[in-house]
């Protein structure tokens, strides 16, 4: 049978594709074509769109409670988000302002502390910050930039507004997937891209390239850039592959790699040392150095932190950068913008209850079934608490944890995330979904148009991380409407 729009349940949230059983202005030709294809064909495009990912070895890795690691292939739903530009162009600005004032941020703390020094941000934020590093201070990176890749993952309330839910500056992950999201899509719907011109996505390898070679500290028309990688066992080593692939770089390993007596980087060739200009690390900060780090570090490349601060190597992101990378100093990013750039926040943070202010602490040790508890620095949906979908003892339990370490806490509301058309057998449903789109700063700052759409592929639920169940959509910004 075709699909019955009009039963489509998405009652009490905001669906990107639907309302009150119509197609929004900028998606009725995708909903249209769905309408007229039967469950049956929509099925086999999605067994055909499995098939492809298996067959171009899209996979991530999960790490099971024994220890071991699990490969599986990348979980994909082929109907595609549509948002129109004219939406997209303030997240875009958004986006730009928030980037521009955490690496002024960021450059502060490893400076002059000025905003500290001025009452906008904690010292105790920063005393207690897991990801600062003393290493780092006094180093000023090329076009005093740090955090070059980042990704902010962006949410929809019921009400249609958009929020910046989180930051990542340490190793932000999923743009290959986007990339191949698009490419399966094409493959298994060829002939929407007839009625919609999806802004393209696939000049972001080109784009990565010219961010990290603008860094180098040589000047040439094609630095030596290479990607590291902890290896094959990394969740996201098939991303570190597929992005040096298509950058035409190097993938090395920390072991590929020394550093010179004249403190420059040199990877093994079998004709002999070869001089690197830009690393892009895919190697947590710990790891990356044992001369400056972990000394029982085998990931990375002993000397290489006494090679960039000798400004002989380039490293994005930079070491250090994941100090902005908190939970907590996310909850201060609208003070940021205001310091900083004088400038109110284009996209809102989702109101934060930051559980280091006594009267906050009171309020979520009051309300926990209500809100979302999280720790400063986990990240995957782990460690935290979804108040609503949790039992009386977890809640008991968060509230020792939170009371024990206030500064390692926030909270906020559960939002009710905005939903998309998904497709269940021969069914569609709504399911909520995320957004992670990637900037780029070195010389330009550059926006991915559209980015990783994340599905919580579990009805009801809000956890959107493929290691915890969840999915990818295909993301398109369109220019007008369709036709």
């Amino acid at each position: 049978m075709s699909i019955d729009w009009t039963a489509y349940p998405c009652a009490g949230f905001y669906d990107e594709l639907i309302e009150g059983g119509r197609a929004r202005p900028h998606a009725v030709n995708l909903v249209e074509h769905l309408g007229g294809l039967e469950g049956t064909e929509l099925a086999a495009r999605q067994e055909a769109a499995n098939l492809a990912i298996k067959e171009m070895g899209v996979t991530f890795t999960v790490y099971s409670e024994e220890g071991g690691a699990i490969d599986r292939t990348w979980p994909f739903d082929i109907i595609p988000r549509i948002i129109p530009k004219s939406g997209w162009d303030r997240v875009e600005a958004g986006l730009k302002q928030r980037v521009e004032a955490l690496n002024l941020f960021i450059d502060d703390l490893y400076h002059d502390q000025r905003i500290i020094a001025d009452g906008v941000f904690p010292a105790e934020v920063l005393a207690k910050s897991v990801n600062f590093r003393p290493q780092c201070v006094g180093v000023s990176p090329p076009l005093g930039v740090w955090a070059h890749i980042c990704g902010s993952d962006l949410v929809r309330d019921a009400d249609g507004t958009i929020y910046v839910l989180e930051d990542n500056l340490r190793v932000p992950s999923g743009v290959s997937y986007m990339l191949e999201n698009r490419l399966v899509t094409k493959r298994v719907f060829p002939e929407l891209f007839e009625d919609y011109a999806p802004l393209p996505v696939d000049d972001y390898p080109s784009q990565l390239f010219d961010t990290l070679a603008a860094l180098s500290p040589r000047p040439a028309d094609f630095p030596e850039v290479a990607v590291l990688t902890p290896g094959i066992y990394n969740s996201a080593y098939f991303e570190h592959a597929y992005l040096a692939q298509q950058m035409g770089c190097e993938l090395v390993e920390g072991r590929d790699l020394f550093v010179g007596d004249d403190d420059c980087v040199y990877k093994r060739t079998v004709d002999g040392p070869a001089r690197l200009d830009v690393i892009y690390r895919r190697v947590d900060d710990l790891f990356v150095d044992p001369e400056a780090f972990r000394p029982d570090s085998v990931l990375g490349v002993s000397g290489l932190m006494r090679a960039w601060k000798a400004g002989n190597i380039a490293i994005a992101n930079a070491p250090g950068s994941g100090v902005a990378d908190d939970k907590v100093v996310y909850a201060f990013v609208p003070e940021i913008i205001r310091y900083y750039l004088d400038q109110d926040p284009i996209i809102p943070n989702v109101p934060t209850y930051r559980c280091m202010e006594p009267e906050a602490l009171a309020y979520v040790l009051g309300h926990m079934e209500e809100l979302v508890v999280k720790p400063a620095n986990e990240s995957g949906g782990y460690g935290m608490l979804v108040g609503p979908a949790s039992t009386k003892a977890e809640r008991e339990t968060f509230a020792v944890l939170v009371q024990k370490d206030p500064r390692n806490y926030i909270a906020q509301p559960a939002l009710r995330l905005s939903t998309v058309p998904t497709l269940f057998g021969e069914r569609i449903e709504p399911r909520h979904v995320d957004l992670r789109p990637f900037i780029l700063s070195a010389d330009r700052v550059h926006v991915t148009m559209g980015g990783l759409t994340r599905v919580a592929l579990r009805k009801g639920s809000l956890v959107v991380n493929s290691s915890q169940g969840g999915g990818s959509k295909d993301t398109w910004i369109v220019e007008t409407e369709a036709r």
